[in-house]
C-alpha cells in the first residue's frame, strides 16, 4: 500500500481548498463563532481542522472511504487483517474487544492485574471475569503479567471460558510472553485479547518486545496517544484471524462509540501511522540510544535503584521489558514516589509518568531529545540533593499476595448496580464492595465491585492516601467509608 498517503489529513486540506461551507454541527462554523480568548489560546488550526466525519470529512454517503483508507493502511502497518479507529481512548476499544468474545454470564479469563477499563467492560456487560493470577516480585511490591503456564491452567478448569484477556505492556514497561499464551489460547480453540495500550511503538523496532499481532493475538487494543504521537483519546483496535469476527467487533464499538468522533483525532492517527512507516525505525533507534544514555546517569545517582530487565524479567517475573518507560525505585531513600512526583512538578515543572509508594517512573517517547531528558536529570539530581526534606510520608504497608487476593462474592455488574450503602471503613471489613477502589496512575483496581473486603486490603489503601495514593473512583476519595452492597 501507498503509506505516503493521510487520507484523513488529505481530506482535511482539500475542505479548505475546495470552500466547503458549514451548516451543520459544530457550531462554531469554523472558529468563525469561537470566542476570541478560546481561540488565542488554542489557534484556530484546532476549530479549522474540526469538521464532521460525515457531510465534512467525507460526504452523505462515505463515498470516497476516507476513514476506511485510513485504517486499511494502519492495519497494514502493523501487520494486522483489520483495524479500527477509536476516538474514546483504549477504554473503549477494550470494552469493544471484550464484548466481542464474551457475553453476559458467559466467563473470560482475565489477568487479575488489568486496566479499571476492563472492570468497567465486566459491570456494563455481565461477563463473568475468571481471575488469572500475575505474577507477584514480593521483593518490590510489583505485579507482572501472567504467565503462559497460568492462563492454560485457566482454561482446563474452565474449558467454556469464551477466551482470555492479558495486559501487556503493563505501566511498568513489564510483557507478557504473548507468544506461548496466543498458542495456549489457539490450542483449545479460544481467542486472546490483548490490552496493549501502553504497546503502539513495538512494530517499529526489532529490539522491542513482541507485537502482539506478531505474536498471534486475535484482538490487540492500543493507545496511540499514549507511547505514539495521537492525540489524546486517540486509539486503535487491531484484529486478525477468524476465532473474533471483524463485523461483531465493529457492531460492539458501534454500540459503544459516540455517534460524533473527533476529526481531530482521526487526523493524528492517520498522521502518526505515515511517520511511523516512514521513519519509525530511525525515531525509534534513536529513543532507545536516549533511554539507554539516561539509564546510564540516573543509576549514579545515589539511592537510585534504576529497574531493568535485571531486575523485572526471568523466572516468575516478567517475559520481556520495555526499556522506555524509565522505572526508578526510591525506597532506600526513605521517601515515597508520591512525595517526589509532587516535589518535581512544584519545584521544576516536571511531571512524572506514575508514581507508587516506593517507585517514580518517567516515559520516553521519540518527541524526546538531550535537552528534555537533561531536564530531568537536572530535576532528579536536585531531588535527591534534597530528599532529606521528603522523609517525613507516612509507611505504606503492601500485604503479601495471598492477602491482596479478595473473593469474588458477586457478579462485578450486580455489585455495582446493587443496593448499596456508604459505612464506614471499618464497618465494611467483611462487607461486598459495590464500587471500584483503584490506585492512580496506574489505574490497577485493588477492590473491584463483588469482591469482599478485608481488612488488610483496607489498611494497605487507607495508609495510601495517608501517604498521597489517589484513589478517583470513590465516593469517599478519603477512603473514610467506603460504597457496599446491601447483601439479602
Amino acid at each position: 500500500m501507498d503509506h505516503s498517503e493521510a487520507p484523513v489529513l488529505d481530506a482535511i486540506a482539500a475542505y479548505h481548498r475546495e470552500g466547503q461551507l458549514p451548516f451543520t454541527p459544530p457550531g462554531h462554523k469554523q472558529a468563525r463563532g469561537a470566542d476570541p480568548r478560546v481561540r488565542e489560546v488554542l489557534g484556530d488550526a484546532v476549530f479549522l481542522a474540526d469538521v464532521l466525519a460525515i457531510s465534512g470529512l467525507d460526504d452523505r454517503t462515505s463515498s470516497h472511504r476516507v476513514l476506511e483508507r485510513a485504517q486499511e493502511l494502519m492495519a497494514d502497518a502493523v501487520h494486522a487483517d483489520h483495524t479500527f479507529f477509536s476516538t474514546c481512548g483504549s477504554s473503549l476499544s477494550v470494552k469493544s474487544a471484550m464484548l466481542s468474545v464474551a457475553g453476559p454470564g458467559e466467563k473470560l479469563l482475565v489477568g487479575r492485574d488489568a486496566h479499571k477499563s476492563v472492570v468497567s467492560g465486566l459491570i456494563l456487560s455481565g461477563v463473568r471475569p475468571i481471575w488469572v493470577e500475575p505474577q507477584w516480585d514480593a521483593e518490590r511490591h510489583l505485579a507482572h503479567p501472567p504467565s503462559a503456564a497460568a492462563f492454560a491452567a485457566g482454561l482446563d478448569e474452565h474449558p467454556d471460558a469464551r477466551g482470555v484477556l492479558v495486559t501487556s505492556p503493563t505501566p511498568y514497561g513489564t510483557c507478557a510472553d504473548l507468544a506461548a499464551i496466543a498458542a495456549e489460547c489457539h490450542r483449545r480453540g479460544r481467542p486472546l485479547i490483548v490490552d496493549e495500550a501502553w504497546g503502539a511503538h513495538l512494530p517499529f523496532h526489532p529490539d522491542l518486545p513482541s507485537w502482539a499481532m506478531d505474536a498471534g493475538a486475535d484482538v490487540c487494543v492500543t493507545s496511540v496517544h499514549k507511547m505514539g504521537a495521537g492525540l489524546e483519546q486517540g486509539s486503535v483496535f487491531h484484529q486478525q484471524g477468524s476465532l473474533v469476527d471483524p463485523a461483531v467487533l465493529k457492531s460492539r464499538e458501534d454500540l459503544l462509540g459516540t455517534t460524533s468522533p473527533s476529526v481531530l483525532i482521526y487526523a493524528g492517527l492517520d498522521g502518526w501511522r505515515r511517520q511511523m512507516v516512514e521513519h519509525g525505525r530511525e525515531l525509534m533507534q534513536g529513543t532507545l540510544d536516549l533511554a539507554a544514555s539516561l539509564r546510564t546517569d540516573l543509576a549514579a545517582i545515589p539511592g537510585f535503584d534504576v529497574q531493568g530487565p535485571a531486575e523485572f524479567t526471568g523466572p516468575g517475573l516478567a517475559h520481556d521489558l520495555d526499556p522506555l518507560p524509565l522505572v526508578i525505585d526510591i525506597a532506600a531513600l526513605g521517601t515515597t514516589g508520591y512525595r517526589a512526583a509532587d516535589w518535581l512538578r512544584e519545584h521544576h515543572r516536571v511531571n512524572l509518568h506514575l508514581s507508587d509508594h516506593r517507585r517514580i517512573s518517567a516515559q520516553l517517547t521519540f518527541a524526546d531529545d538531550k535537552a528534555t531528558t537533561g531536564r530531568l536529570l537536572a530535576a532528579l539530581r536536585d531531588f535527591r540533593d534534597n530528599v532529606e526534606t521528603l522523609q517525613d510520608v507516612p509507611r505504606v504497608e503492601v500485604p503479601p499476595p495471598d492477602e491482596l487476593r479478595l473473593e469474588l462474592v458477586v457478579l462485578p455488574r450486580d455489585a455495582f448496580f446493587g443496593p448499596a450503602e456508604q459505612v464506614s471503613a471499618e464497618d465494611a471489613v467483611g462487607r461486598i464492595a459495590a464500587e471500584m477502589i483503584t490506585p492512580y496512575p496506574p489505574g490497577i483496581p485493588a477492590v473491584l465491585p463483588g469482591e469482599r473486603i478485608t481488612g488488610p486490603v483496607l489498611r494497605y489503601l487507607r495508609d495510601g492516601v495517608a501517604a498521597g495514593m489517589m484513589l478517583p473512583d470513590t465516593v469517599d476519595s478519603k477512603l473514610d467509608s467506603v460504597r457496599v452492597l446491601i447483601e439479602n
